[in-house]
């Protein structure tokens, strides 16, 4: 009987083992891709304004959404 648990116990372990490595965790990338999503639309939006003051604005808050997503980045590892 003891025999029987202990394989048991050892086939349960190995089972964990093979799974316990499969996950990644992607949280920062998804950040960095949503500031990168945000520039291209403040970018879209600077592109379409006529006044230059505000086509400025929208540069600006582009550049920030940027800089953003590369500071996570270099943050992420």
């Amino acid at each position: 009987m003891k025999k029987i648990l202990i394989v048991a116990a050892t086939a349960g372990l190995m089972s964990l083992a093979a799974c316990n490595g499969g996950t990644t965790n992607t949280t920062a990338e998804n950040v960095a891709e949503s500031h990168e999503a945000n520039a291209a639309i403040y970018d879209d939006a600077a592109a379409n304004e006529t006044n230059a003051v505000a086509a400025e604005v929208l540069e600006n808050a582009a550049d920030v959404e940027e800089n953003k997503a590369d500071a996570v980045e270099a943050n992420a590892h």
